[in-house]
């Protein structure tokens, strides 16, 4: 393996989105460093923090149109019948619903759970309660891409956190779209929410750590019921 090959592969990738804000963290850095020593590693810690928060790791992602995989990184904080967003169109009936709450410290990067078309996207304003409450998914600012997937549309929420206050989508109504490919982030805390139709059957548990793009949330046509877990 050459150098640079090793560099490339130690170093993750830094999505563009992070590079003004990995800037201005570098430049004040810097005029802190003309004052004090001790702000300066301070504002180092929080630039490495900052460059760690915009990582865009390469992911390996199944093929398998049965699964359904995360949107992204964090803790699934909730499996369970939920309402899914109204301005969707998909009526007043529950769903199941997998949520991931995602942290200061995980990858932002957010990643359909499907192949498909996205069918519409809607954004709400709202508040910026804890993502991590359950009524954060009808209150707080969101963002929803419909996805008319191989077995049914499946909807994906983007929903603004505590100290989040920007969401960005940058996939468009009426694109295609393949499994685990990127179409967005959340800015420093926030949670995505996967909708599932009649079919399919959770294969995650409250308070599993998700892998963005790898971890199977959740089979279509699965004879054999989620497994009971336990923390250890």
């Amino acid at each position: 393996m050459s150098l640079s090959d090793t560099i490339r592969k130690t170093f993750v990738p830094i999505h563009r989105e992070g590079y003004p804000f990995i800037a201005a963290f570098a430049v004040v850095t810097i005029l802190l460093g003309l004052w004090s020593t001790s702000l300066f590693w301070i504002g180092a810690i929080l630039t490495a923090w900052c460059a760690y928060f915009y990582r865009d790791p390469v992911r390996v992602t199944p093929t398998d149109d049965r699964l359904v995989i995360s949107p992204a990184d964090g803790i699934v904080s909730a499996v369970g019948p939920a309402i899914p967003p109204r301005e969707l169109g998909l009526g007043d009936i529950e769903l199941t619903r997998v949520s991931v709450f995602m942290n200061v410290f995980s990858c932002h990067i957010n990643r359909s759970p499907v192949r498909g078309r996205i069918a519409r996207i809607e954004y709400r304003p709202g508040k910026f309660l804890n993502a991590d409450l359950d009524k954060a998914s009808a209150e707080n600012e969101r963002n929803s891409l419909l996805i008319e997937g191989p077995h049914g549309q499946i909807a994906v929420t983007q929903v603004a956190g505590l100290v989040a206050r920007r969401i960005l989508c940058w996939s468009r109504g009426g694109d295609a779209i393949g499994m685990g490919e990127r179409f967005g982030l959340i800015r420093f805390g926030s949670r995505l929410d996967v909708y599932l139709p009649a079919g399919f059957t959770t294969r995650v548990a409250v308070g599993q750590t998700a892998v963005g793009g790898e971890t199977v949330i959740a089979e279509f046509g699965a004879s054999v019921p989620s497994s009971l877990v336990r923390v250890s």
